[in-house]
């Protein structure tokens, strides 16, 4: 007698997983330091935003951690599940597509080259006295940097005619806050977003892992 076993729901998830690993390692990270920030009492989670940004203050006196640190971290700890799901719909594809090493090379470059620049024309605006030297320590948290990468490199995935849909949306969603009196995270986010499109040599002669 033959027994036939049903596939087990779980395998999908297991493949979807292992083939961005990257991406969930990351939010399991956020994950775990939402968790902190949750549970911590207020003065607690307000000094470990600040020490693990990459504001002003951080950046001259920390660089290194500041910029590294500042990626694993979210002000909100209510917002984790629609970060999970931005990062199941950005992240997880283009890591997939394009493999670990070029997704991370992509979004680390955009991270840094976002938060320095912008914390720069931040500093500029401060020493012209066109912002308050309060913003120094403004809490500066780079997640949505990274993410703006990827939805730019992703403009390389999609077929036809919706490739011009998407990068226009693309285009509005992060420019027009950006023309309409934006902030430097604003402006970050631009940068963002423009390296991810600029990433398109990465994207060339690719093998798809997809399966």
């Amino acid at each position: 007698m033959v027994e036939h076993t049903e596939p087990e729901p779980s395998r999908p998830v297991r493949s979807w997983i292992r083939s961005s690993p990257g991406t969930h390692i990351w939010l399991l990270i956020i994950a775990i330091t939402s968790v902190i920030v949750a549970i911590a009492p207020d003065q607690v989670d307000r000094v470990l935003l600040h020490r693990n940004s990459s504001n002003i203050t951080q950046l001259v006196k920390y660089p290194v951690r500041a910029l590294i640190s500042s990626g694993f971290w979210i002000t909100n700890p209510a917002s984790l599940a629609l970060y999970a799901v931005l990062f199941e719909l950005f992240h997880a594809p283009v890591e997939r597509w394009l493999g670990t090493p070029r997704w991370f090379l992509i979004v680390a470059t955009a991270h840094v080259v976002a938060t320095l620049v912008s914390q720069k024309v931040l500093l500029t605006a401060i020493q012209d006295h066109r912002a308050p030297h309060s913003m120094t320590h403004v809490v500066d948290i780079g997640v949505s940097y990274g993410l703006a990468a990827s939805i730019g490199v992703l403009t390389y995935r999609i077929p036809g005619p919706w490739k011009w849909l998407y990068l226009a949306g693309a285009l509005a969603f992060f420019g027009i806050p950006l023309v309409t009196g934006g902030t430097f995270t604003d402006l970050g986010h631009a940068i963002a977003l423009s390296v991810g499109l600029l990433a398109w040599p990465l994207t060339r002669n690719v093998v798809s892992r997809e399966t």
